[in-house]
C-alpha cells in the first residue's frame, strides 16, 4: 500500500500501546505475529508460502541494514515483497528518490543473502518507465511487477509480452520469473470473466484477494483453474492478507466496531478509507487471522491457495 503520510503516523499514536507504557515491542510482536501466522500455516500445509510485503527493517535484529540477521524471522518467511523501490514512492510514474531505493536496497540485500525471493511492485504507467523498471528490478536478481493503477485491478496490456515470459511449470518461488499483482476484481462482473483473464496471460505467480468484488471466496476448483497459464504452463496463486489493519468491508466486521471498540481497533487510513490500524498483537485480532478453524488464513488454506502475501507488515513504524 502506499506510503502513509505523515498525518496518520500521528493520529495513530494515541491508539498505540508503545514500548514504555507496557513493555511492548511493536517491531518484534509483528516478528512475533508473522512466525505464528507460518507456523500455523505451513503445519497444515509443509510448503505453503509466506511472502511478506514492506516493513522490511523486520529482517535485521536492530532494524538497521548492518544490523544482525533476524535468522528465526527470515527462517518464517519464503520471500519479501517491496512497493515502490524505482517507482511510486512519492508520486505513482515518477522515479523513487535514490535515497530511499538504496534504503530498500540495503535491507532486501539481507533478504536476498538468506535465499529469499524479493518480490518488487513499481507504479508505473510510462512505457520507457515499465521497461525501466523490470531492467532494474531483473539486474538486481528480483521479480517484479510494473503496476499501472495504484488499485491494482487491471491486466497490462504493456508490454505486449510478459516480462520473462516462459512455460514452465512454476512449483516453487524460486521457480517463478515474473508475476501478476490483481487484488481488486472491481472490473470484472463475473467470477468467471476474471478466471479467463488470467487464465489469458503467461504470469508465473498471481496474487489477489480470497474473495471476489461479490463477496464469494473462490473455491478450490476456481484457484485450480487459474494455475492454468495460456501457453501450457502452471503457475503459483498467493491469496493477499492485510495482519497490519482491520478492513471495514471484510466478512470479521461487525457494525458496532469503531476507532478504539474493541479496544485494539484504532485510526481510519486516510489513504484508504475503511482500513483500520490494529494492535495486531492483541489475542483477538491475532485469533480473526490465524491459529484456528474459523480464522481468514484457514479460509484461504481450504481454498487451495499456494501461500499467503502478507500485508501492512510496516504497521510497527506506526507505534
Amino acid at each position: 500500500m502506499k506510503k502513509l503520510w505523515l498525518v496518520f503516523l500521528i493520529l495513530s499514536v494515541a491508539c498505540s500501546e508503545k514500548e514504555g507504557d507496557d513493555n511492548t515491542d511493536p517491531r518484534q510482536e509483528m516478528r512475533n505475529f508473522v512466525q505464528e501466522i507460518s507456523s500455523y500455516a505451513k503445519s497444515a500445509r509443509p510448503g505453503f508460502l509466506v511472502v511478506t510485503q514492506n516493513g522490511n527493517e523486520l529482517l535485521t535484529e536492530n532494524g538497521e541494514p548492518d544490523g544482525l540477521p533476524a535468522t528465526y524471522y527470515l527462517a518464517s518467511i519464503d520471500g519479501c515483497g517491496q512497493e515502490d523501490l524505482f517507482y511510486g514512492y512519492n508520486y505513482d510514474d515518477v522515479a523513487t528518490p535514490p535515497a530511499e531505493t538504496e534504503w530498500m536496497l540495503s535491507f532486501l540485500d539481507v533478504a536476498k543473502t538468506a535465499g529469499k525471493t524479493i518480490m518488487v511492485t513499481d507504479y508505473c504507467s510510462t512505457p520507457s518507465h515499465i521497461d525501466n523498471s523490470y531492467a532494474q528490478n531483473h539486474a538486481a536478481g528480483y521479480i517484479s511487477f510494473a503496476a499501472n493503477e495504484r488499485e491494482l485491478n487491471y491486466i497490462p496490456t504493456y508490454p505486449d509480452h510478459v516480462f520473462g515470459e516462459n512455460s514452465t511449470i512454476v512449483q516453487s518461488l524460486p521457480d517463478a520469473k515474473n508475476f501478476l499483482y490483481l487484488i481488486n476484481s472491481e472490473r470484472y462482473l463475473k467470477k468467471s470473466m476474471f478466471i479467463n483473464a488470467v487464465t489469458s496471460t503467461n504470469y508465473d505467480l498471481l496474487i489477489i484477494d480470497l474473495f471476489f468484488n461479490d463477496e464469494s471466496a473462490f473455491t478450490a476448483g476456481e484457484i485450480e483453474e487459474l494455475r492454468a497459464k495460456a501457453n501450457g504452463g502452471r503457475r503459483l496463486v498467493l491469496a493477499y492478507l492485510s495482519v497490519g489493519e482491520a478492513e471495514d468491508y471484510r466478512y470479521y466486521w461487525q457494525s458496532a466496531w469503531n476507532p478504539g471498540n474493541p479496544s485494539w481497533l484504532g485510526t481510519e487510513n486516510p489513504d484508504w478509507p475503511g482500513n483500520y490500524l490494529v494492535k495486531y498483537w492483541d489475542p483477538e485480532w491475532q485469533q480473526i487471522i490465524c491459529g484456528n478453524d474459523n480464522s481468514y488464513l484457514k479460509k484461504i488454506l481450504d481454498a487451495g491457495f499456494d501461500g499467503v502475501y502478507l500485508d501492512r507488515i510496516d504497521a510497527f513504524e506506526n507505534f
